[in-house]
């Protein structure tokens, strides 16, 4: 079975890092970061991933704009995105069910299992994976 490829793109290295440490783990997973927001739309036209893992606010690029742009994208429009973000409270994501505009979203800091879990239910995997 081939790993499912899933693309970070986060301003904070050290995050990504560890994102990208703990879903590798799972053996299931081939994953490549991201941390400048201007260069995701490049990275994931040479990545082809499977699901992208976007944060909202970063230095040089807007998430909701870059994802808009994944979406105008031919090739990228089918890609799920899961928005990761300190801009909105777990209470939020909770009471919106995971949607905020449409969008699903996770609060950080985000657990790997919850990571993990929607990661998951978005690309359709049995729970046990990994």
């Amino acid at each position: 079975m081939s790993k499912k490829r899933i693309l970070i793109i986060d301003d904070e290295a050290g995050f990504t890092k560890l994102v990208k440490l703990n879903l590798e783990d799972q053996g299931v997973y081939e994953v490549r970061t991201e941390n400048m927001g201007s260069q995701g739309l490049a990275a994931a036209r040479a990545f082809r991933p499977d699901l992208i893992l976007l944060d909202v606010v970063m230095p040089d690029a807007d998430g909701a704009q870059l994802a808009s742009e994944f979406k105008e994208d031919l090739d990228l429009k089918d890609i799920p995105i899961i928005f990761l973000t300190a801009v909105v409270s777990r209470e939020e994501v909770s009471e919106q069910q995971g949607l905020i505009g449409g969008q699903i979203f996770i609060a950080k800091p985000a657990s790997p299992e919850e990571l993990i879990s929607m990661i998951q239910r978005e690309l359709g995997e049995q729970a046990g994976a990994g």
